[in-house]
This record gives C-alpha cells, sequence and structure tokens, in this order.
C-alpha cells in the first residue's frame, strides 16, 4: 500500500466499517483522530493511539476542533443506506450533504487533503456495463443524489478554491465489520444464512449483476488518492468483474461446504440489472490495481469469523 507516514490524519466515520480499516494502516506511523458517533461504529475497533472524537459529523464545533491542524482528511462517515434516504431524505441530506460540505470548508481553512466516499449510486441505472466516470449520472434515490451533490462539491472545490480534492466512486464493497444489508451485506447476509444451515435467500431470479471489492482494496484506493498530484479527479473503486448474485449464492455455499438449498424470493422493487465498474482510469492515473478476488474475500471473510473455509 502507499506509505504515509508523519501526518496529522483525520478519518470521519473512523470507527465504521471503511474508516476502521483505513485507520488500521495508518495509525502506527500517524497521529491518528476519529469523528464518528459509533451509531454503527465501535470504539473497540480503534487503536489505543488514536484520538476519538465522538459526535455527530453534523456536530459543527466538533468538526472544527477535529480539523485543526491536519494535513488529510479521509471522509467516510455518512447514512449508507438507499432504503433510509427514501424514509428520510432531509435527515440523510443533512448528514450526507451538508455535513460534507461544512468539512470541505473545514478543509479549506487547514489547507488539508480531502479524500471523499462516493458511491457508485450516482449513475442510477447505467446505460452501459462496465460503467466509466463519464457515464451520464442519473441516480435513483436521495442517497445517490447526496452522493452526486459531493461529489461534484469536491471536484468545485479545487476548481475554486485549490483545495486538494479526490473522490472514490465505490462499487459493493465488503469485508469484515460490515453490516448485513442491500448489495454489498448480501454477502454476510448469505454467509450467516450458508453456516446456520438455512436457505440461501435470492431476490428474484439472481442474474443481477454486482461488482463486489473487497474493503482491503478500498483501503489501498484511499491511500493512493491521497498520494496523486492530481485534484478535482474522481476514480470509480470496484474490480472491473461482474458477477450474478445467483453466482455468489453458489460461491458462498461452496465456500462453507453447506448443505443450504438456494431459494429464489421476489424481486426488489426499483433494483438495477447490472452494475460493474471501469476501473481504466483508477488504474493508469493513481496506480490502483485490486488484488482480493471474490473467491478469496469471501474466505477471507469467513475466516474473520473464527470459522474455517471449508466448515459450516
Amino acid at each position: 500500500m502507499a506509505d504515509i507516514s508523519g501526518q496529522t490524519v483525520l478519518v470521519t466515520g473512523g470507527a465504521g466499517f471503511i474508516g476502521s480499516h483505513i485507520v488500521d494502516v495508518l495509525a502506527e506511523d500517524n497521529e491518528v483522530r476519529v469523528v464518528d458517533d459509533l451509531s454503527s461504529g465501535s470504539a473497540s475497533r480503534l487503536p489505543d493511539s488514536v484520538e476519538l472524537v465522538q459526535a455527530d459529523i453534523r456536530d459543527s464545533r466538533a468538526i472544527a476542533e477535529a480539523t485543526s491542524d491536519v494535513d488529510l482528511i479521509f471522509h467516510q462517515a455518512a447514512k449508507v443506506s438507499v432504503s433510509k434516504s427514501v424514509d428520510d431524505p432531509f435527515r440523510c441530506h443533512s448528514v450526507n450533504t451538508t455535513a460534507t460540505l461544512r468539512l470541505l470548508e473545514s478543509a479549506r481553512r487547514e489547507d488539508a487533503r480531502v479524500v471523499l466516499a462516493s458511491s457508485a449510486a450516482i449513475y442510477g441505472r447505467p446505460r452501459t456495463v462496465p460503467v466509466r466516470e463519464d457515464e451520464p449520472k442519473e441516480p435513483k434515490s436521495p442517497y445517490g443524489l447526496q452522493k452526486l451533490s459531493i461529489d461534484r462539491y469536491a471536484r468545485l472545490y479545487h476548481e475554486l478554491y485549490g483545495l486538494e480534492t479526490v473522490a472514490l466512486r465505490y462499487f459493493n464493497v465488503y469485508g469484515p465489520r460490515q453490516s448485513n444489508g442491500d448489495y454489498s451485506g448480501v454477502i454476510g447476509t448469505f454467509l450467516e444464512q450458508a453456516r446456520a444451515g438455512e436457505p440461501i435467500t435470492v431476490d428474484g431470479d439472481g442474474k443481477q449483476t454486482r461488482d463486489f471489492v473487497y474493503v482491503d482494496d478500498v483501503v489501498r484506493a484511499n491511500l493512493l488518492a491521497a498520494k496523486t498530484d492530481e485534484f478535482g479527479v474522481a476514480y470509480n473503486i470496484g474490480t472491473g468483474s461482474e458477477t450474478a448474485i445467483h453466482e455468489l449464492a453458489e460461491i458462498i455455499k461452496n465456500a462453507t461446504a453447506s448443505n443450504s438449498p438456494i431459494v429464489h424470493g421476489d424481486p426488489r422493487q426499483g433494483d438495477i440489472q447490472r452494475s460493474c465498474a471501469d476501473i481504466s482510469r483508477a488504474e493508469s492515473r493513481i496506480g490502483y490495481a485490486p488484488q482480493v478476488a471474490l473467491d478469496d474475500g469471501v474466505k477471507r471473510l469467513l475466516t474473520s469469523y473464527g470459522a474455517s473455509p471449508s466448515t459450516v
């Protein structure tokens, strides 16, 4: 991974899924601060050397203090749920968009580089697959629109103010410490079902595809973005490989040596049929190269549960 040392680093959402993995690789050689309200994260994930500011990302005073004298910010804090954004768009907007804008203002004051978590949700139903960064942006949920807004704010803040910003458009990230649900957490859901000998439940016919990227590769992308000399740019972060959900169920059934049947339920309303990242821009411009294949990632995740990949 890219070497980052001797810096004062802030990781928002640093006790959560992706953020805590970023903290893990930075804590030994940097002064690391974390802002997290612990609504979904856990302080137990953080090394003792890390300073935890337990606060809502919308707390302007806490953010001003946490960003004081920082060199680098990894912005991971968000309400990452399409369904919640549909149910309560105003609250999710305040977390995902307004709080990010406030953070960019703090970064501008401190002249700190910002690596920001965007999302493949900004594309909506892509017209072509794999999806390039210049694909039309037609989000189908408030969450996707909120991520599109901060993605473009990051570019605008570089163009207007010279702030060093990079946006990373995550596809379906999975790995240890992730909550189950939607199409990233579905891996954890399938694993739990298979290990318990319960039916592995697939929405619809399972032909819908996703680009599943292991969290270590996402961390690697963040570190590379923190070292680039090119700013105001957005990158797709996935694997460039397309996996059907019914294939995923078979992979997990085999990894666990489970006798669980694979059953199909009703399709999810509004589900997109295909999603896969074109990662050529990230490969050529920041040197990103995913290293964890899906089979291996599933085995790593299963091992993190304390079980052998060959046992239920």
